[in-house]
């Protein structure tokens, strides 16, 4: 069926366009929300010069993301993480993101994850014993927290490095996240140059995650049977005979490596902390089941499959808060999404933190549910309404090592540690690349037997 054959979604009014703006720049969520309350399951929305394309059900999902994801590449706002992330694999297209994902998918393999679940035990052992030393000394930051700790989970298991030496990275990264946002928001309008406070902290970044990943690689010795993700990547950028491209190439691959292999987990754990808190019995069914599991011993993969509530328990923390909270695409021909018509060149949104939330797919969408994830439960959902490492050909590589290092941290602390929120404290979601916490995430450490 041609384009001239097919309705359009409606349109939001053009009177709506400025509060839409506002919100792109400062209320994200708030815009997607209201946009599907407003217009169902699909709408086309005027946000400054651009119309976004707005696709809310999961059959739309499965169309843009897996049955016709070759007629669609990576969208607005991740389009313009390109000035912080370049080619790597979050951001490239065609030929070389294929050539990319088949060097990274043995890192990422089922066996290899296995391997390393004793070096993500570590870590998470290594985060309870320096909660333990902050019980009744007040709050720390569990945001913070659980950045540093996906960070040493990263360098252990993907780079055969200690990236606790770089205590610069997070902050990098907090930059990177928000020069992407800008240039989201300014459609690229504005040159990087410019003296604005976002541009300035930006290009001080992007020189310290240079020197970075230039540390890294000078650092690194190879082995004929690495496996790391560093060692692959060198090896596969060893074939480009320019050397420009070469290091380019080796730089865009680490620094997305380094972004994307500890920020989704990161606010995945942060959500997490948040909810069992808000959610009365939540800490002692988790406790109980990792004394019933774990007892006195370091976690390893086989327990995996016995930590079933703790796995529920960040199924529906992602459910809620999706680490990858919007799917930006543009569609490179027309298409048919749900019978509606997608010109070339249009802007598409497919959004998980709105899907999740549909009533028609979850009872009581926004509460905190983990029993809807009981592997012995009936799940007639559609295979698209849960989508929180995406879906299709470009759904998360490391999905199964977040899963793995998210229950780890979670029945390691739940077993000795309880973590509170001060009184009246309320987490807000700050929709970046990722769904992060705003602000960070302040919590009192208790012993379990203290309350």
């Amino acid at each position: 069926m041609t384009g001239a054959h097919l309705r359009h979604p409606p349109r939001t009014p053009l009177s709506a366009a400025p509060a839409m703006l506002r919100d792109l720049v400062i209320d994200r969520l708030a815009m997607m929300t209201t946009a599907t309350r407003d217009h169902g399951d699909a709408v086309r929305m005027t946000a400054g010069p651009k119309t976004l394309y707005f696709f809310n059900h999961p059959e739309h999902a499965k169309r843009v993301l897996a049955e016709n994801s070759g007629n669609y590449h990576k969208g607005i706002g991740q389009v313009h993480a390109k000035r912080a992330l370049g080619d790597g694999l979050l951001t490239s297209e065609g030929d070389l993101w294929k050539a990319q994902r088949r060097t990274m998918r043995p890192v990422f393999g089922h066996q290899r994850i296995a391997a390393q679940a004793d070096a993500v035990a570590g870590e998470a052992v290594a985060l309870v014993d320096r909660l333990a030393m902050s019980v009744g000394r007040g709050t720390v930051d569990m945001a913070a927290e659980a950045t540093g700790l996906t960070l040493g989970v990263l360098g252990r298991t993907l780079l055969d490095t200690d990236l606790h030496a770089f205590d610069t990275i997070g902050s990098a990264f907090e930059a990177v996240q928000d020069q992407a946002m800008f240039d989201m928001v300014t459609m690229n309008g504005l040159p990087v140059w410019l003296p604005l406070p976002t541009q300035s902290r930006f290009r001080r970044a992007r020189r310290e995650l240079q020197r970075i990943v230039g540390r890294l690689v000078r650092e690194h010795v190879p082995s004929e049977d690495a496996d790391d993700a560093l060692s692959r990547v060198l090896v596969a950028a060893a074939d480009e005979s320019d050397p420009r491209i070469r290091t380019r190439r080796v730089r865009d691959e680490l620094v997305t490596l380094l972004l994307a292999g500890h920020e989704t987990t990161a606010s995945t754990l942060s959500w997490a902390f948040y909810l069992i808190d808000r959610n009365p019995g939540t800490a002692e069914r988790l406790h109980e089941e990792a004394v019933r599991v774990l007892g006195n011993r370091t976690p390893t993969h086989e327990d995996l499959h016995e930590l079933t509530f703790t796995t529920m328990v960040v199924q529906e923390t992602m459910r809620l808060y999706p680490p990858v909270w919007i799917l930006p695409r543009r569609a490179l021909e027309e298409d048919e999404v749900g019978g509606y018509h997608v010109p070339a060149g249009a802007d598409v949104l497919i959004c998980p933190y709105t899907l999740h939330r549909r009533p028609d797919s979850w009872d009581d969408p926004e509460r905190f549910d983990p029993e809807r994830f009981d592997p012995a439960a009936r799940d007639d959902r559609h295979r698209y309404a849960y989508i929180p490492f995406g879906a299709g050909p470009r759904v998360c590589i490391g999905s199964n090592l977040g899963m793995l290092e998210a229950v780890f941290v979670l029945a390691s602390i739940s077993r000795e540690l309880r973590l509170t929120l001060p009184p009246g404290h309320r987490a807000e979601p700050e929709p970046m690349l990722s769904l992060r916490v705003r602000g960070g995430l302040p919590m009192r450490v208790h012993r379990f037997q203290d309350g």
